[in-house]
């Protein structure tokens, strides 16, 4: 960061008391950015999908600092907001309190792991040259040649792994 801004990285704590404090506003400025009015406003599974994807949008503006992130605990009342609304629609539909966090932290784990999926290359995987040895999955590879070459796969499986995890998302009975 001091490097993007041009000072020297001890420069910054004359603005901000500590390494926490920073990756703090940092949460704060990307967490901003995610909507939870749909986890208030809509159905749960509609205000699932809509959340999810504004959280995955916002960050994937700043990929590189998801793995800073998960170094420090949330305290940013920003997000912690858009988590009291995640928590009041899970409870509403009958989660218990002791399952919320576990529901949350699964779907968080899902959108940050599709936002470091997106930030690196397009296909992560490259069975050419292996075909007899791996037939499934060359002709699997093979279909990617009719996706748009920018994104042919992270939000596909965005999607797709949304589905299931709203598919699965109200409490069992």
């Amino acid at each position: 960061m001091a490097t993007k801004l041009g000072v020297n990285p001890t420069s910054l704590y004359n603005h901000v008391p500590s390494l926490a404090a920073m990756i703090e506003d940092v949460r704060s400025l990307v967490s901003a950015e995610i909507d939870s009015a749909p986890l208030r406003t809509l159905a749960w599974e509609d205000g699932l999908r809509e959340w999810a994807r504004s959280y995955r949008r916002a960050f994937a503006e700043h990929p590189r600092a998801v793995p800073l992130l998960m170094t420090n605990p949330v305290t940013a009342s920003v997000l912690l907001a858009e988590y009291e609304d995640f928590a009041v629609a899970a409870r509403t539909v009958g989660w218990p309190d002791r399952d919320i966090l576990p529901l949350l932290t699964a779907f968080e784990s899902f959108i940050l792991g599709s936002v470091l999926d997106m930030s690196g290359p397009t296909v992560v995987f490259d069975p050419r040259g292996q075909e007899e040895q791996f037939p499934t999955f060359a002709s699997a590879f093979a279909t990617l040649d009719d996706e748009d070459p920018a994104d042919p796969i992270a939000t596909r499986a965005f999607e797709m792994g949304l589905e299931m995890l709203v598919a699965s998302a109200r409490p069992p009975r």
